[in-house]
């Protein structure tokens, strides 16, 4: 069960309030297919996430109307039950008893006497660890936008979407068709004994290619269907206890073709492990 928090405010909210109130119902799907959807920016002065999400918003964002806000604006209209807002939230787990913070792309929809932590949550991806730095995950985002219209859209059709686990139901669906993709790793994100086109290939039947981060971003420029990239969200050794989250996404459509995620235990633990890859298979 999640904490929510609304960028940097850091409000602390109870864990059965949040798991309660924050779970949205299917008819807060429909409400918001009716809403305008407010794209919430982050105060941080010369935020590059405000330039990108500006320009994804603009080329991938076709479910709702929208416009683009600041966070004081939000506050004076959150409270309206026509509107919408995506935004950075803060996340923290009380299960985990880590105190870890991670920074998530939220779809929220307004209600009255709304506050962050009790909005209808429609739709949650984890961007990054609080402490790392945003250039990481802003090459992706366009997917993400794209992913969260999307399960909008699978949810109207398939209300078991909705729940705690929901993202995870994805795999059985997607995991069968990566024989016919090109996965996309990074150096950065692979377990050292994965480091080498050799030890994957010993694991993984299925097509491959470690590339760099502007590689990545590329395919998901030019769509590329036959592409499914990796998002991996740890600590990048700015501490050790805490959630890792292993997802693969499709640089074309967008879909969930793999998720998990686990507590590590020391700093080799954050990366995409063998045991990911034998997974897939």
């Amino acid at each position: 069960m999640k904490k929510i928090l609304f960028a940097a405010l850091l409000i602390v909210l109870p864990l059965l309030a949040a798991a309660q109130q924050h779970m949205p119902e299917i008819d807060d799907y429909h409400r918001f297919m009716k809403s305008k959807t407010m794209v919430v920016l982050d105060d941080a002065l010369l935020s590059d996430y405000n330039v990108v999400i500006k320009e994804v918003m603009e080329r991938s964002w076709t479910i709702t109307p929208f416009e683009i806000i600041t966070s004081q604006e939000f506050f004076d209209i959150k409270d309206n039950p026509e509107l919408s807002f995506l935004m950075t939230t803060t996340v923290s787990f009380a299960k985990d008893k880590t105190k870890a913070r991670y920074k998530f792309i939220s779809l929220l929809m307004g209600e009255p006497k709304a506050n962050v932590r009790t909005m209808p949550d429609l739709c949650s991806l984890p961007l990054s660890y609080l402490q790392v730095e945003d250039e990481s995950y802003h090459y992706k985002l366009e997917a993400f936008v794209l992913f969260i219209q999307n399960h909008v859209k699978n949810v109207m059709q398939n209300e078991k979407l909705i729940g705690e686990n929901a993202l995870k139901q994805y795999n059985s669906h997607a995991k069968g068709e990566l024989a016919n993709k090109t996965l996309l790793l990074t150096k950065e994100d692979l377990a050292k004994d994965l480091q080498t086109p050799q030890a994957i290939k010993a694991i993984y039947p299925y097509k491959f290619e470690i590339v760099s981060r502007e590689e990545v971003a590329d395919a998901i420029k030019r769509q590329d269907k036959d592409a499914v990239f990796l998002h991996k969200v740890g600590p990048e050794g700015t501490r050790i206890r805490a959630r890792v989250y292993k997802v693969l996404v499709g640089a074309a459509d967008s879909k969930l073709y793999y998720w998990d995620y686990g507590m590590i235990k020391m700093a080799s633990d954050d990366a995409f492990q063998a045991s990911d890859l034998k997974k897939l298979k």
